[in-house]
């Protein structure tokens, strides 16, 4: 039986990886996170650059700005859960198993420290490679979505953590060395209590190998069961169970703004960026969209009289549907470039948030013989452009309404693939029929009767004898509407001079006593 193992993704300085995952401008830049009510802000996250500056933790907004090079950003907490989301989405791409640290942890969850996932990687080898190589997978994986991670991997959940919390980059621990690799690492990542750290460090005890070569006896008769357990943790032999947590399917991504954008050009940048991250996060998941959910935040008008005005005009929403999971960016991205150019927003915007709607994606299997369709993708992006030119209620599948009216029929969207399109696909086996083709508008003509029945048509300036009819058929409706119709139907035989045959529906509308060819038959 393979002995156990486990890998943790450790964030450091989270709330602001959070933040230049959405700005990839300030990753070179010293980043300072605030947070607090205005006019107590302060300083509750930093990154490299910042800390070099001299910016600490704790430090108010006054204290922060005087340093011309820092870049100051308040608290995103969309951001980080988008960020967060993320994570564990990268996780569950190696492992099912995959523990959400910092929820488990309240007190984990409300520090600084960064951000914690842990994946059961037992077994794995056989599949992604040693541990090492999963490792550097993973870190490959994490910087796909923007953030810089730090990989521990050790024979149980708590070890795994305290190596990923303690060195930077992969620290990949054989079983049985938890002891000596952890031994360096200070007594603070093992968060004991405030009075048992001030404890420990009277005396002397400031790292992990000390506090492992303390006697159990003597700790215990000191500390209690809280030392015993801390000094397990030490020499890297705790041992707990994983809590996996249910996988959540929320793809959302936010952007907050700092100066609100009015161009379609520097938004469909941004949007871009959002879109490129949601993707990776869908393949990651081995999932499509099928629908995109656009919210745009925008600037408040000046010119509102009401509150209620106000805030209808605040917010833009846009839903993008498409007929098949899809997981290209720049699909997504012209699609919506498509859509806000048919539907611009009314004010700049300064808040962006897109929300996938997930699903398994489709797999067509192509045949020797068959004619292979056009990509779904392309076909979307086609069928957009044509109702951006023609308009939406011209572009689509008809779908045929319940009554008996004439010419009874709406525009749906085209979705290939479903129930509806399958049933009005020919079938090779069924009996043939003949298909109507349709005037739009019906031509008119003249006709002369005979017992009650048509004899002769004038169609297009040249007579036509009936040759055969069937009919008439008689309809009526609508009297409750201004709409309302009666016609009177009959299909015929004509034949002119030196011509072939052909089969035509006419209609006379009883109300005016107009003759009409509604279509001819195949």
């Amino acid at each position: 039986m393979d002995s156990m193992l486990f890998a943790c993704l450790y964030i450091p300085d989270f709330p602001v990886q959070a933040v230049v995952r959405s700005t990839p401008e300030l990753r070179d830049r010293a980043v300072a996170i605030l947070d607090g009510s205005p006019p107590l802000l302060s300083v509750i996250a930093v990154n490299a650059r910042a800390r070099e500056l001299g910016i600490q933790v704790g430090m108010t907004k006054a204290q922060a700005e005087p340093c011309p090079d820092l870049c100051l950003r308040t608290h995103a907490r969309d951001q980080e859960q988008a960020a967060h989301a993320a994570l564990l989405d990268c996780a569950r791409a190696f492992s099912p198993r995959v523990e959400d640290t910092n929820r488990r942890n309240a007190e984990a969850a409300s520090s600084k420290m960064g951000d914690t996932v842990l994946l059961d990687i037992t077994g794995l080898d056989r599949l992604l490679g040693s541990p090492a190589k999963l490792a550097r997978d993973l870190q490959v994986q994490v910087a796909d979505i923007g953030m810089r991670a730090n990989i521990g991997v050790a024979g149980n959940p708590d070890a795994a953590m305290h190596a990923a919390r303690g060195f930077v980059g992969i620290m990949v621990i054989e079983p049985g060395g938890e002891g000596r690799k952890l031994g360096p690492l200070p007594l603070s990542l093992l968060e004991p209590s405030s009075e048992i750290l001030e404890t420990l460090e009277l005396w002397g005890i400031r790292d992990f190998r000390a506090l492992a070569a303390l006697p159990e006896v003597a700790l215990s008769q000191r500390l209690g069961q809280e030392g015993l357990r801390l000094q397990q943790l030490a020499r890297g032999r705790a041992q707990r169970a994983l809590i996996p947590c249910e996988p959540a399917m929320d793809f959302k991504e936010i952007l907050e703004l700092e100066d609100p954008v009015e161009l379609l050009d520097p938004m469909a940048f941004l949007l871009n960026r959002l879109l490129d991250q949601i993707c990776v996060r869908l393949r990651s998941r081995a999932l499509g969209a099928t629908a995109l959910h656009l919210t745009l935040h925008l600037a408040e008008h000046c010119d509102q009289t009401t509150e209620e005005q106000a805030s209808s005009k605040r917010v833009h929403r846009r839903t993008l549907e498409f007929p098949v999971p899809i997981q290209d960016s720049r699909t997504f991205l012209k699609l919506l470039e498509l859509d806000l150019a048919a539907h611009p927003p009314g004010a700049p915007v300064k808040n962006i948030e897109i929300v996938a709607q997930p699903a398994l994606p489709r797999f067509a299997q192509s045949g020797l013989f068959v004619l292979r369709g056009p990509e779904p993708a392309r076909l979307e992006l086609t069928l957009a452009r044509l109702r951006g030119l023609v308009g939406e209620d011209r572009v689509g599948s008809t779908e045929l309404l319940d009554t008996h009216a004439p010419e009874a029929f709406r525009m749906c969207r085209f979705r290939p693939g479903t129930k509806e399109s399958r049933d009005l696909a020919p079938r090779s086996n069924s009996a043939p029929r003949a298909a109507m083709r349709v005037f739009r508008p019906p031509l008119e003509a003249k006709v002369q009767l005979k017992n009650g029945a048509p004899s002769q048509v004038m169609l297009r300036g040249r007579p036509h004898q009936v040759t055969a009819a069937a009919g008439p058929w008689r309809h009526s409706g609508g009297w409750w509407t201004p709409q309302t119709w009666t016609r009177e139907e009959w299909d015929l035989e004509l034949r002119a001079q030196d011509s072939f045959p052909i089969l035509v529906r006419m209609f006379r509308d009883l109300s005016s006593a107009k003759w009409r060819v509604e279509g001819t038959f195949d």
